[in-house]
């Protein structure tokens, strides 16, 4: 074996490393995959105050600046909506069950709210106002295919939507090249991997 790959497993925290380690690079390379998971699960469970800054950052990218939220927050109430938007007070709630999906769709979520603050229903004008995302196609379908699994009761068990992030390696950093703010390990499987040289 010549990677260093780790995931969680429940509460558990799997490391998989080659047996010809020492137990100071064990223990090195312990350390340094638990920091990398925690910081994916960080960046993929963002707090209201990280939640909040973030729809600032795409109302400025990709509605210039022109919806502005009195306040962005996770909600547990929202049903089978992904989020909700009251233009009147300029409130924005997103689903709990949108919390640790990848963040291009988590982007996606927060651009449909902030829309709702400029256009109430989901008219042409609504969504020549997503049009500049370029992943909204791919975020509904994700979505969809979350509700889809959803509706027909399959068992998440573990291995949840939530930990899908690779943080290889070896990942050509230019593969995912349209979105150049994005994580280019946003994608990838839920393991962190690192390739070892030799």
């Amino acid at each position: 074996m010549r990677t260093v790959s780790a995931w969680r497993e429940g509460e558990r925290t799997i490391i998989a490393i080659p047996a010809r380690f020492t137990r100071a690079q064990e223990k090195e390379w312990v350390h340094r995959m638990v920091t990398r998971l925690a910081d994916q699960e960080r960046r993929r469970r963002p707090s209201d105050v990280e939640l909040a800054a973030r729809a600032a950052e795409l109302s400025a990218r990709y509605l210039g600046g022109r919806a502005t939220p009195t306040s962005v927050r996770w909600s547990s109430n929202q049903g089978r909506r992904w989020g909700s938007c009251t233009p009147a007070d300029g409130t924005i709630r997103i689903s709990d069950r949108v919390r640790g999906m990848p963040r291009w769709v988590i982007d996606y979520v927060l651009l449909h709210e902030l829309a709702h603050l400029l256009h109430a229903g989901h008219g042409p004008e609504f969504w020549a106002e997503l049009a500049a995302y370029p992943r909204t196609q791919r975020a509904q379908g994700f979505l969809e295919g979350y509700t889809f699994r959803d509706e027909r009761g399959a068992a998440t068990g573990d291995a949840e939507v939530d930990s899908a992030t690779d943080l290889s390696g070896d990942v050509d950093d230019h593969a995912h090249g349209d979105v150049h703010d994005e994580d280019p390990h946003e994608d990838a499987a839920r393991l962190v991997d690192e390739v070892l040289p030799g």
